[in-house]
């Protein structure tokens, strides 16, 4: 049941369309993100920053005939929202036809409500944050090896969003969000070495803890001390949990229903193909409960669901709106998006790749000579041709063990190739939103030396 407080933003948002429509639009959408946020770091013990911050901010999209316009304000005022509607209207009227853009129909539209447990209802406080900022960077400190800091940082926020259409649409929501990481430095002089660690949940209750975290980023520093460089090969690389997310980005991007509709994705042509081992299966489950991008709805009000976009190998699906679903002459899947100075844009929710059966060490146990990826650097994909280049650093591996830390190096390849030769360890854990397993990769190219 919508609280009185909620059923008022529903309610302003419904007479701001009605204005809309009584000005010459046809249909029209509003959203509203009303948001609070704290934030402590600390650096060598010290109290470094305390950072508040409160924001409300209203979009305000409207149709006249097949045009568009998005307009948008932090001004709740009666005299701005007039205004508002009076230029979004004009400016409907003055742009190019788009004649894909348009409101969900009534049918599409979500009905039930499901309960993902987004709203952790205790707020933060400073004195919290700053104890948890303390311990992580106490405990990075304390791992030896460990010689200076970049500081720690503790985080929580409070975001409610509330979307209304003239199509019957009016769906109100609140969400959480707690973090914390510590950044640490090993070493001395030139060959100071650094890394973090960081941890992310919809409850506080959820965070790893702050001695983990803090212990976890010293150690990572110390263990990049010394780094040599490595000749060029053609070498299996194995993707540290911590970056194989990276590559289900790569595929999130060539699947977006933008991409397809303007013919710019490697993967344009390779619906229902099998691009992946058999062994592959990739999920997004927007109805996580406490996932970190949970939705019950999208953007534009159609129910989520659950969808296998790779299942045994096979692509099955586009992440669409209804826009790229229109122009495809498909059904949106549910993944729209929006801000509120935009409108919609397809986007993946909690992204996952099915964990695999052998262990990270037994993914690399027959590896003569290859490379631990730890950390990439840059973003050299081509997304029309697929082709990948990026700076690494991670450790060599020799025999099927890790050997000594690598930095200043390449890895290269093409994402098609890729995809084609990867297999997934067992280690998968839900951290980031979107999260893989360590992955191995065969036959890609290693610049270095």
């Amino acid at each position: 049941m919508t609280n009185p407080a909620d059923a008022a933003v529903l309610e302003r948002l419904t007479d701001l369309i009605a204005k809309a429509r009584a000005a010459g639009a046809d249909a029209a959408d509003a959203v509203r993100i009303d948001g609070t946020s704290l934030s402590m770091a600390c650096r060598l013990g010290e109290t470094e920053t305390v950072e508040r911050s409160e924001g409300q901010d209203l979009g305000l999209r409207v149709f006249v005939g097949r045009r568009q316009a998005c307009v948008s304000s932090s001004d709740f005022s009666d005299t701005a929202l007039d205004e508002l509607v009076a230029r979004a209207v004009a400016m409907a009227k003055a742009v190019p036809e788009d004649p894909y853009c348009g409101l969900a129909d009534p049918d599409q539209l979500a009905t039930g409500t499901v309960d993902l447990d987004m709203n952790d209802p205790t707020d933060s406080t400073p004195d919290g944050l700053a104890a948890l900022a303390a311990a992580a960077e106490d405990a990075a400190r304390a791992v030896p090896g460990v010689t200076n800091s970049e500081g720690a940082e503790a985080s929580w926020s409070r975001t409610r969003v509330a979307i209304a259409a003239s199509n019957g649409f009016a769906r109100i929501y609140a969400r959480t969000s707690h973090g914390l990481s510590a950044s640490v430095l090993a070493g001395e002089g030139t060959g100071m070495e650094r890394d973090y660690d960081y941890t992310a949940a919809v409850h506080g209750a959820d965070l790893r803890s702050p001695d983990e975290v803090g212990r976890t980023a010293g150690e990572k520093a110390v263990r990049r001390l010394n780094p040599r460089k490595a000749a060029s090969a053609q070498v299996p690389v194995i993707y540290d949990p911590r970056v194989s997310r990276s590559l289900l980005g790569h595929l999130v991007s060539a699947i977006a229903g933008p991409a397809i509709t303007r013919g710019t994705s490697f993967l344009k042509a390779r619906m229902g193909e099998v691009i992946f081992p058999e062994a592959i299966t990739i999920v997004d489950d927007p109805l996580r409960r406490r996932g970190l991008r949970s939705r019950g709805f999208d953007a534009e009000g159609v129910a989520s669901a659950t969808r296998k976009i790779i299942d045994g190998g096979r692509l099955t699906t586009w992440l669409l709106d209804l826009g790229s679903a229109r122009q495809l002459g498909l059904q949106t899947t549910g993944h729209a998006s929006r801000g509120t100075s935009s409108p919609p844009s397809p986007s993946s929710t909690n992204l996952y790749l099915e964990p695999g059966a052998a262990s990270p060490a037994e993914l690399m146990a027959d590896i003569a000579s290859g490379l631990y990826v730890t950390e990439l650097i840059g973003f050299g994909v081509n997304g029309v041709t697929g082709d990948y280049s990026r700076g690494a650093s991670g450790f060599w591996i020799e025999n099927g063990e890790l050997t000594h830390p690598v930095s200043e190096v390449t890895v290269a390849g093409n994402l098609n190739d890729m995809f084609a030769h990867l297999t997934a360890a067992n280690d998968l854990t839900f951290r980031y939103g979107t999260d893989a397993p360590t992955l191995r990769v065969d036959g890609m190219t290693l610049a270095g030396t």
